[in-house]
């Protein structure tokens, strides 16, 4: 099968080669695919997308015009894609459901001991001969209250490591799992309960209609004072102009992000030698006490194999003409994987 791969990056494409297996023909852009680069597709069957990659109706329609049928999203997330347009038009999609939650949820919490005990500012001091403690007093994890938002494979993962340092957990979902509860005590409150009980709160829920900016002024109006915010899921779960205003008035004392709403464009690529016009995310990356990586908590080899590999167990399955076990239809369940 003739593939193009949009949006392909470096760290990717060794993995993605051996998942192929020399069984199809690949070609690979460094370009997201957008209207000014949809017609890059010619003289392919299928395309590999990335979670940056435009899929509206009027981009579907021309990728089907060009003669693609089928679309392989390297990511569990699909909110990108217009499923009803794919559906009308006769396009196959798959995404890959699972590739390591163990990799988001570890890093998730890497994020929390980092700015806990401000081992960036720390590590910064050393390498200027300054091995002053003054300014990086953290916490005790153990004891403290941790809410998690969305307990599926990435949340409940979350819940057995913070058991672990002692954590009281209290979590969020419109699909209670018991497990947890029987396990590690976890306790399943409404949105405002786990917002005035938690000293940290950590999503991992899908971006939906519902969903569009769950962290906003009236929420974290319910936070305690000082509250860390972990976001290792979606950018959209976020209002970041409400975060920051509760930054600057020290309603939110430690913010963490993986994600950012408006990182189209942005994260995944080196912009060193370009001026940030993004005036919030400017704001937000001076301040000590907020610690942004690039959209990089699934980034680990288990992980990337898994996406290699779930890929074209899709791709070989439709150049088989079979159906593949990850297609996607309109009344999948959103994943925040």
């Amino acid at each position: 099968m003739n593939i193009v791969c949009y949006d392909a990056h470096t760290f990717e494409k060794e993995f993605l080669l051996n998942a192929a297996a020399g069984k199809h023909e690949i070609r690979f852009l460094k370009l997201q695919l957008t209207p000014e680069t949809v017609d890059l597709a010619h003289d392919a069957e299928a395309v590999l997308l990335f979670v940056n990659d435009e899929g509206s109706a009027p981009i579907l329609e021309k990728l089907h015009a060009l003669g693609i049928r089928y679309i392989a999203l390297r990511s569990a997330g699909y909110n990108h894609i217009d499923l009803a347009k794919a559906k009308e038009l006769g396009m196959r999609v798959a995404n890959v459901p699972a590739y390591s939650p163990y990799a988001v949820a570890e890093h998730t919490v890497a994020l929390m001991l980092a700015l806990n005990r401000k081992l960036a500012k720390a590590h910064n001091r050393i390498r200027e001969s300054n091995f002053s403690l003054t300014g990086l007093v953290g916490f005790d994890m153990n004891g403290k209250t941790a809410g998690i938002i969305g307990t599926g494979k990435i949340g409940a993962i979350v819940a057995k490591i913070l058991h672990g340092f002692g954590c009281k957990l209290l979590g969020y979902d419109l699909y209670p799992n018991p497990t947890l509860t029987e396990h590690y005590g976890l306790k399943y409150v409404d949105i405002p309960t786990l917002c005035k009980e938690s000293d940290i709160i950590t999503l991992h829920t899908p971006l939906i209609e519902s969903t569009k900016y769950l962290i906003n002024e009236q929420t974290l109006d319910l936070m305690k004072t000082g509250v860390m915010l972990i976001n290792t899921s979606r950018g959209g779960l976020v209002k970041t102009s409400a975060v920051l205003a509760g930054l600057k008035s020290g309603k939110v004392g430690y913010f963490g992000i993986d994600v950012y709403e408006e990182e189209k464009g942005l994260f995944f690529y080196d912009r060193s030698n370009q001026i940030l016009q993004d005036e919030i995310l400017a704001q937000l990356m001076v301040l000590p006490n907020v610690l942004i990586t690039s959209h990089q908590a699934f980034l680990t080899d288990t992980a990337l194999r898994n996406i290699a590999e779930t890929t074209f167990e899709s791709i070989n399955a439709w150049a088989e003409g079979k159906e593949s076990p990850n297609e996607l239809t309109l009344s999948a369940k959103a994943s925040a994987s």
